[in-house]
Formats: structure tokens, sequence, C-alpha cells
């Protein structure tokens, strides 16, 4: 009986638990951790251009993250067993960038500038800074401003022209000509080569300036075409003038890509009374071949000059405006280390001048004057990174001559740093390093200086403005820009400390989708229509804790790698701001101007002469001005 009574009492017991299962269902599981990923969070929930809120998306599977790979040259690039703790203060955020350099999403870039890179500092290494022998190779020249053909190292090769550029081109930079076309082939070409490392096969065309001359009583149309050529890609896409398709108004530092040409045939030019085709048809052997505009006619000299402008080269003839090229990714001015001419031309002299110089730092009186002061174990009121590239000597020590003078900066509050990558060429890297150790404010990044890598540099300034010299706000600036420190420290004054975008602010901007603008953006990088707001990339100022977060992320690999620097700024400020943190985007025209305005903060686009000027017209009326 007991026994039967005890079986009851358990069938009834399981009977209850079975009936309170049902009712309450089923129990709930130990919650699992999000993986929280920001870059994640910010590319699903990005808002459409017509939705004022983000509206999550859920997707199918969340992304992993990039893994790190090996990329050849790192390991030779992070081997620093020789550099001693003293000559160590250029590389403070070098051992902070390997991550960065080694992920599997990064820049398409990213390789051979690392690449390239090793083999420039193996030779800086071994051939100049470490070496037994403190003193300057015997072989290598300073960076000189000019060189001609007959006081450079100039030879014939081949039976072309060669005109060597030691340590390449920079703004303003300009190459002179004067020939007479001449020979069998009725073309010539113009080519700039750019710097070859040792380990390269053939040097890259930064430029190929080719010019058809007309044919016999004009059967052939001359033209001129213009063009790049690589190892890796071979040719690229060429640009003929006159053009047979429309270039859509486009121009290169405000200059028509080509200069308007007329045609005349020998019927024409007899018929018309021109006194500039009588002159040609008098002066080119009798010949009826000649155009009316075509700048280069057999038999004619023609002085041509091909200079760097900010956004591409631009040739000259004889006083008028003829081509404009804009400059290619990995093929910009300052890796141009030859000038080289071929075909059928004559040429009477050349001339190269405007080129970047080095300065020779034992001979400056005032270097302890310009050198960045010592900064004590304190935290600064702002960080300022310029970006700048290596044979920019002359902008940098504008810089110290001038803003950098600031009593903010001298005073140690404000304290300013040069973000600049190696140089292809040894002779730059040189003269580079000895400016690092004279001046102590350039921080040297482990990659080829190129374009769509600049973004990396902004990571490096919040590294350095977060890690190194710690700082309550991180400004970046160009080293063509004048900025009025003490007026951007008086605006901060009154802006938020915290999640703060300080600049002229872009709040509606799209991709460019054209495969011909520098600026290219495909779908696979950006797929969406619009970028979330940014700061024009010539001077902005973000918040620590944004540079933290920007630190963090590139720690953990949230990041999202851009090649558009200050696009990337705004898109990893978004993902700050989808992390749930708030943000000020604070927008001020006077970031972005001429300078001729007595409030402005920045001037941008200013030569190394400029600088100064403004600089001194402040010292002396205590307001800036134009200088023409």
């Amino acid at each position: 009986m007991k026994k039967w009574s005890g079986g009851m009492m358990i069938v009834a017991l399981a009977m209850i638990l079975v009936f309170s299962y049902s009712l309450v269902g089923t129990p709930p599981t130990k919650p699992q951790k999000k993986n929280h990923n920001p870059a994640y969070d910010f590319f699903n929930n990005h808002p459409s251009p017509n939705t004022s809120e983000t509206k999550p998306r859920e997707p199918e599977k969340q992304p992993n993250k990039p893994h790190l790979v090996n990329v050849e040259g790192l390991d030779q690039l992070y081997d620093l067993q020789n550099v001693s703790k003293g000559n160590s203060k250029p590389l403070l955020v070098w051992g902070h960038l390997r991550a960065l350099l080694s992920r599997s999403d990064a820049l398409p870039e990213t390789i051979q500038g690392v690449k390239e890179a090793s083999v420039a500092w193996k030779d800086l290494v071994s051939e100049f800074v470490f070496s037994n022998n403190d003193k300057k190779p015997e072989d290598e020249n300073n960076c000189p401003f000019s060189v001609d053909r007959l006081e450079s190292a100039a030879a014939s090769v081949d039976g072309n022209m060669v005109l060597e550029l030691p340590c390449g081109l920079v703004d303003d930079s300009s190459i002179s000509l004067v020939g007479i076309p001449d020979g069998p082939y009725r073309s010539f070409q113009i080519q700039l080569l750019g710097s070859q490392l040792s380990e390269e096969p053939k040097a890259p065309i930064v430029l190929h300036y080719n010019v058809s001359l007309p044919g016999e009583n004009m059967t052939k149309e001359p033209f001129i075409v213009q063009n790049t050529w690589t190892e890796e890609l071979g040719w690229g896409k060429e640009e003929r003038c006159p053009g047979h398709r429309s270039t859509n108004g486009l121009k290169v530092d405000g200059l028509v890509l080509c200069n308007k040409q007329v045609f005349r045939s020998s019927v024409d030019e007899n018929n018309a009374s021109h006194p500039i085709g009588d002159m040609l048809t008098n002066v080119s052997r009798g010949s009826d071949r000649e155009t009316a505009s075509f700048p280069f006619v057999e038999g004619i000299p023609f002085t041509a000059t091909l200079w760097a402008g900010v956004e591409g080269f631009h040739m000259t003839v004889n006083g008028r405006h003829e081509t404009s090229f804009a400059y290619r990714e990995k093929l910009e001015p300052w890796s141009v280390s030859k000038v080289k001419v071929a075909g059928s031309l004559n040429i009477l002299s050349a001339l190269a001048k405007g080129l970047p110089v080095s300065e020779d730092h034992d001979v400056i009186t005032d270097v302890e004057h310009l050198k960045a002061p010592s900064i004590p174990r304190k935290r600064l009121v702002m960080l300022v990174g310029v970006f700048s590239s290596g044979n920019n000597f002359e902008r940098r020590m504008a810089l110290r001559r001038s803003w950098m003078q600031y009593k903010a900066v001298r005073s140690e509050d404000v304290a300013v740093r040069f973000f600049i990558g190696l140089h292809k060429n040894k002779q730059v890297n040189y003269e580079l390093w000895r400016e690092a150790q004279a001046y102590g404010d350039i921080q040297l990044m482990p990659f080829v200086d190129y374009y769509s890598l600049i973004s990396l540099k902004t990571i490096a300034i919040c590294i350095m403005g977060t890690k190194i010299l710690p700082a309550k706000f991180i400004m970046k600036t160009d080293d063509d820009a004048f900025v009025r420190i003490d007026e951007v420290l008086s605006s901060l004054k009154t802006k938020p400390s915290n999640g703060l975008l300080y600049g002229l602010i872009s709040f509606d901007s799209s991709p460019h989708r054209e495969k011909d603008s520098k600026w290219y953006i495909s779908d696979e990088e950006w797929p969406h229509p619009s970028f979330p707001p940014w700061a024009h990339g010539p001077g902005y100022v973000i918040s620590r804790d944004i540079a933290k977060f920007i630190v963090r992320g590139h720690h953990e690999r949230d990041l999202k790698l851009f090649k558009l620097e200050d696009v990337a700024t705004g898109i990893w400020i978004e993902q700050f701001k989808n992390s749930g943190q708030e943000v000020h985007y604070i927008t001020d025209e006077r970031f972005y101007n001429a300078g001729c305005e007595s409030n402005y903060i920045l001037a941008h686009y200013q030569s190394p002469r400029l600088v100064l000027c403004l600089w001194e017209k402040l010292q002396k009326e205590g307001k800036p001005n134009c200088c023409e």
C-alpha cells in the first residue's frame, strides 16, 4: 500500500511539472555575448539620403573581421636592431602601424608601398644612417634648385637625351626645352621617368608625351598623346589632343585638358591671308604641311615648358597653354627622377628649375630656434599633424619659420609633427633623415608616400595624439597650409571637448563614379550613394575621444579602410556615432580660403614664399593680409 501511494505521488508530481512547463514555455537559455563591431554596425545601418534617422538592417550573416597576412618586405621594415635609441625619435609611431599594414583588407597600394619602402629602408640603413662613417657619401649630391643639360648628369643614351632630376619634382617645378622637330620619324617623345629601385626591372613612366607631326601635304593629322606606363599595369588610358571625345568640361588646376586646335589644309592656307601661316611657309623649307595652331612644326624652333601643378602636369608651348594631364595613382611628381627625350627632335637647351632644395642644416644659424620644443609629461592642448612628402623640404622650413613659431607652439601647449612616408629616391631619404634628426618634428611612415595611403597617416596622428603626446584635441593639416594657431585655440574654447569634428564640413556629398577622376570610388569601395559628413582635408580638428575610438578600432581591426583621407575620417566618426556616442559637427568657412580675410583660420594652397609673407604681415601689422 505504501509502495502504491508513493508511486502515485511521483506520477502526480511529474504531471504537475509537465503542466507547468507547458504554461511557462521554453525556459530561457544563457544569453550569448554579442560580438560588437562598429564597422559592421555602420555599413548595415547607413541611412539613405531621404531618411533622417538610422534604421538598422539585419544582415543574413555577420562578416568576419579582416585577418593578418604576410606582406613582403614588412619584416625588413621592422628589423630595427641597428637603430639606436637616440636615432629612433622619427620612428615613435612606426611600431604601432604594423598590424595596419598586415590587414587582409588593406588598401590596394599597401603591398607595393610596403615592398618599396623595405628596399628604401634597407638602403638608408646600410649606406647612410647607421654606418660607422658619419660623413655624407661622396657620390651623393644635395638636392639642387635647378639642373641643365650641361651642369647635370645628363647623358646621351641610345641617341636619347636624359636629364637627371636628383630629388624629384614638387608643385611649380618646371622643365623647359628648346628644340627643333627634325628627323625621319615625324614624331618625338618627352618622358618623365619615375624613381627606380635596385630590384625593379624598369622605371615607371610618370608621363609619356608623344607628339606626331603633320604628314606630307596634310595627309596625316597631327596630334599629341599623353599616357603612363608601369610594370604592373602596362600602358594606361591615353589622352589625345585634339580630342575625339567629349571631356565633359573636365579641367586640371582650372585649365582645359586640350587647347583648341584649328587645322588648315594647304589650299585653305594659300587662299587665306594669315601672317602666321605665311611665316610658317617661309621658314619651313617651302613645305605646305603646316597647321594654323598646332604648336609643333617640322623645322621650326619651339620653347616648351612642362610644369607640375596641384592636380596634374601642364605643357606650355611658345607661351600658350596646350595640354593638361591629371596625375594618376602612384605616378606623382615627387617620384620623377629623369626627363628623357627621344625621336625626331633636336634639343638645343634643357633646363629644370623650381626643384626641391634640401637645407644644409650644419650651416643654419637658428637651428635651435627652429627645433621642436621638448614636451614635458603633461597633456597638450592640441597636437597638429601635418601631411608632407619627403622632398617638400622648402615647405617644411617655411612652416618652421612661420606659424610653428606661435607662442602656444613654443611654450609646449601645442605640438606640431610632420608625417612623411619613405621615398623611392635614396638621396631624398638621406636628406629627410638628416632633417628629422636636426629638428625633431618628423615622424616617418613605414610605406612609400602614395596618395592612396595617406588615410593611414590619419590613424598615425591619432596614435601620437593619444598614446605618445596625449592631447585634448588633434588637428590634421597639410604642408601647403598657413594655420592661425591663435584663432584655432580661441575658437576651441567655445566648442565641445567631446564628440567634436570642427572644420569646413561637407554634409551632402556623393562618391565620384567617373573612372577618369583622381577621386574615383568604385561600388565595391563604397556601395552607398552618399558619404557621411566629413571635413575638408586642408585642416580640421577632432576631439580626443574620437581619436581614441579610431585608435581602438585600428587595434581591433574594426575600421573601414578608405583611400580618401578626409572622407575616411568622416566614416570613422560615423562609426563612433553609431556606437552610441554624441557627435558635434561644427562647420566653419574660415578653414578654407586664400588668406585674404582678417579672421581666417587656415589658408590653403600657399607656396613657401606666401606662407612666410603671411607670417611677416602678421608680425608687423598684427593682422593677415593678402600676399601677391
